[in-house]
């Protein structure tokens, strides 16, 4: 057998040998843990606004249809696509703040930890 059946050998088997968890690792899990869910909620509501507020402007426009109605249902849909964005932010920040106070024992606690072990 020769080095590099070794080599591929070794790799091979280090894949599927337990891997251990270190202290940064779980750090890292925990922050991702705890900032997360504001994550995806902003981008989910952004994504929302911002697409009701694109049909608002289709149909002030007049791509959907032509008349003074339809310019009127467009501001106001426009109206609610804006307002949904504009409370996107101030819903972020509410939600990273509870996940990092949910999690802030244990991120702080881990971090001493790796702190006292350099």
């Amino acid at each position: 057998m020769n080095d590099l059946d070794k080599v591929y050998a070794e790799s091979v088997a280090k894949d599927y040998m337990p891997k251990e968890t270190s202290k940064v690792r779980q750090l890292k899990k925990l922050d991702e843990r705890a900032k997360l869910p504001a994550f995806i909620s902003s981008i989910t509501l952004g994504i929302i606004g911002t697409l009701i507020f694109g049909i608002g402007m289709c149909f002030g426009l007049g791509v959907f249809g032509v008349g003074i109605v339809f310019n009127i249902i467009g501001v106001v849909i426009g109206i609610v696509g804006a307002a949904i964005c504009i409370v996107n932010y101030p819903l972020y920040k509410m939600l990273l703040k509870k996940g990092k106070e949910k999690y802030a024992f244990e991120i702080l606690e881990l971090a001493k930890e790796i702190s006292g072990e350099v």
